[in-house]
């Protein structure tokens, strides 16, 4: 075996939904104020007895069975997640123990916005590697714990949810190489800070960014796949907000590609926002099996991401 793939995916949120209505009763903001601005409709909210490690089982839970597989089979989990609230045990060894995985490698990945992508590049080495014959990938972030509910230019942003890849040995590789790296010096644009946490960012510092400099670095990834943005059939970002989306998929140039537009659903969920729309337009059959997908995080830390994946 000389690659992996992505056998399966899957995705969980809470069902308590939060309207764009409901946040003008908490805050001075109203619905036309956050679409035109973020072109967020509704997010979902997690409740005090959710915890982070749940929502991300759940999700892992459905990718096992949508790739038939058992706990038992996992060797190596990966849980990319900025929201834990205790240092140990892990995200990671806590929902192994949900699942019943009964001896894998358990690791957390803090990179925020971008630790989907940077753990699915990890799990990818180590399973080309040999250090791993089955990965469990998952993205998870309850943001409304680290969310100030009076400031209304972070609470409409956020929502909570999880998203999950099983990842596996193939012959031929459905993983591209990576594309990854950071802007250090600006780290401090997107913060997730203090005691207690709470999440604060530097929009307009973030929006120049994200739509000046990311589009060549998304087309590095591409390069890197051997493939050009126009042989792209989906393309998932980072659900950030619409006004950083839509200017980054035109000037990516991928033409012919979906775009998932899961934010304006489901809000800002860090980690948590790649993997869930990515398995939402398979599970809506928007992108076939073995279509090429380019998955791109960036955000905290002002970090980036990317790979080109075949479809499950």
């Amino acid at each position: 075996m000389n690659g992996s793939r992505i056998a399966a995916v899957g995705h969980y949120q809470p069902a308590k939904v939060l309207t764009n209505e409901e946040l003008a009763g908490m805050v001075d903001t109203s619905d036309e104020w956050i679409r035109s601005r973020v072109g967020i409709r509704t997010r979902h909210i997690a409740g005090p007895d959710e915890p982070v490690d749940e929502l991300a089982a759940h999700a892992a839970a459905k990718a096992l069975a949508a790739a038939g597989l058992a706990p038992g089979d996992v060797d190596l989990v990966l849980v990319a997640t900025s929201t834990a609230i205790d240092r140990s045990p892990n995200m990671a060894a806590r929902v192994a123990a949900r699942l019943g995985i009964p001896s894998p490698a358990a690791m957390d990945v803090n990179v925020v916005c971008a630790g989907f992508t940077h753990a699915l590049a990890t799990a990818d080495h180590a399973v080309r590697a040999g250090a791993a014959a089955r990965a469990l990938v998952i993205g998870a972030d309850k943001m409304s714990d680290v969310t100030d509910w009076g400031d209304r230019t972070t609470c409409v942003l956020v929502g909570d949810g999880a998203g999950a890849a099983v990842v596996e040995a193939s012959e031929e590789a459905g993983i591209g190489p990576v594309l990854w790296g950071s802007v250090p010096e600006m780290g401090h644009a997107v913060r997730i800070e203090g005691q207690p946490a709470r999440f604060a960012q530097e929009g307009q510092s973030v929006y120049r960014w994200a739509t000046t400099q990311l589009p060549a670095i998304a087309r590095r990834a591409c390069e890197r796949a051997g493939l050009a943005p126009e042989d792209l059939a989906g393309v998932v970002l980072h659900q950030a907000n619409l006004r950083i989306i839509e200017p980054l998929a035109e000037k990516l140039g991928a033409v012919n590609a979906v775009v998932a537009r899961d934010v304006a659903e489901s809000g800002n969920t860090s980690a948590a926002s790649i993997p869930l729309a990515f398995s939402k337009l398979v599970e809506q059959g928007r992108i076939s099996s073995g279509d090429p997908v380019l998955l791109f995080g960036f955000g905290g830390n002002l970090s980036y991401a990317g790979q080109v994946v075949r479809c499950p």
